[in-house]
């Protein structure tokens, strides 16, 4: 990650001050900080990461553009929350499957003060594409293996996520993956230290993370039914 997409130790200090200041006062007079800090940064990230991701996936989308593209708003959608605090002290980018941007097999960078992440995989999928993936780990268990199976993959790779109560019961308790069977996110996620964020390798750490979860992410696209 070369020097001027390189995230700085400054974003986490605002973010820190965001939240301990979530007002609309304290932003304007500190709108420039977070150009500086948080946005300018993470859109360089995206643009810089947009050609290294088509050689995962030529399906996978990463738009730097700083309105409805790939970084997420820093304005919280108040209409449903019992919150009133009107921003996020966070910096997030998703990366989606061109089908779309909801329920499908993506990439989602998270940046907080108490949770640096990057979680790949499919996020509460509907009962439609759940099924699909499960009936695909199923019938194809030797293929969901090699897709989780590798040593760096298992190292440096965790699943997380909710998990139903009990197996399905169209499988069979003794399948060798019937912990995944039961699984409602398909989800595996890095965490990060601030000084990893922070680093000029932060780019390369990345895109080491999700070339190890490429097997996986190509499992979970093609039994969805989409382009992988």
């Amino acid at each position: 990650m070369s020097k001027e997409i390189q995230f700085s130790p400054q974003l986490f200090e605002f973010l820190q001050e965001l939240k301990a200041n979530n007002n609309k006062e304290w932003f304007e007079a500190n709108r420039s900080r977070y150009l500086e800090f948080v946005r300018d940064p993470m859109l360089a990230f995206i643009a810089a990461f947009r050609p290294r991701l088509a050689n995962i996936s030529p399906y996978l989308i990463a738009d730097p553009k700083s309105n409805g593209g790939s970084m997420l708003r820093v304005y919280r959608d108040l209409r449903f929350s019992k919150s009133k605090e009107p921003y996020k002290a966070m910096a997030a980018a998703y990366f989606w499957h061109q089908s779309g941007k909801d329920n499908l097999p993506g990439i989602y960078l998270h940046l907080e003060n108490d949770h640096r992440f990057l979680a790949i995989g499919l996020w509460r999928p509907s009962p439609v594409i759940r099924g699909q993936v499960t009936d695909a780990i199923a019938n194809r268990p030797d293929d969901w293996k090699r897709a989780i199976s590798e040593r760096q993959f298992k190292a440096k790779l965790e699943f997380t996520g909710e998990s139903l109560a009990r197996l399905p019961k169209q499988y069979d308790p003794a399948h060798p993956f019937a912990k995944d069977l039961q699984r409602k996110d398909f989800i595996v996620q890095a965490m990060f230290t601030t000084q990893q964020v922070c680093s000029r390798d932060f780019l390369d750490r990345v895109e080491n993370l999700c070339q190890l979860a490429r097997p996986m992410m190509g499992f979970l696209t093609t039994a969805a039914g989409l382009k992988w």
